[in-house]
């Protein structure tokens, strides 16, 4: 029997595994700044290959933010968890060379559904999306571990 894990290592060891096979992730240069059970941030810069046609932040990159770090909080319990369903809200145009951070955390969870909010800031803190992401737990765990269950 294996020595059971705090829930902050639970979380540690989901978004490293995780992390370490998210090519999307990667490529777009996230990094993550904080986990947590049920909370995730992640960061990254907007590149000239990420910009639209207005010269602003394709929403695209934007949303692919906020999912990332959605998929990292509700992955934090050591459960395989997917998306079932995203919604986002553009408030604020985004720039080149600005340093995004999506905040992430579980509003509601039970059973094998959760419900996250994230929140998406430029580097002097405005807002400029939210996201909401309904998740949906599958069979598996990213690691052996003798309960996976969140405490």
């Amino acid at each position: 029997m294996t020595e059971s894990l705090s829930a902050q290592a639970r979380a540690e060891k989901s978004a490293a595994v995780m992390m370490a096979r998210d090519a999307a992730s990667k490529a777009l240069g996230m990094t993550i700044d904080h986990i947590a059970p049920g909370q995730a941030s992640l960061s990254m810069r907007v590149t000239d290959a990420m910009l639209n046609g207005h010269g602003i932040c394709h929403g695209g990159y934007i949303f692919t933010l906020a999912d990332s770090a959605f998929a990292f909080a509700c992955n934090s319990f050591n459960q395989l968890t997917v998306a079932q369903q995203n919604q986002i809200t553009y408030l604020e145009p985004v720039r080149l060379n600005d340093h995004l951070t999506a905040h992430a955390a579980r509003v509601s969870g039970g059973g094998r559904s959760g419900v996250y909010d994230v929140r998406v800031t430029t580097a002097d803190g405005t807002t400029a999306a939210v996201f909401r992401g309904l998740s949906r737990t599958i069979k598996g765990q990213h690691f052996p571990e003798d309960d996976g269950a969140p405490e």
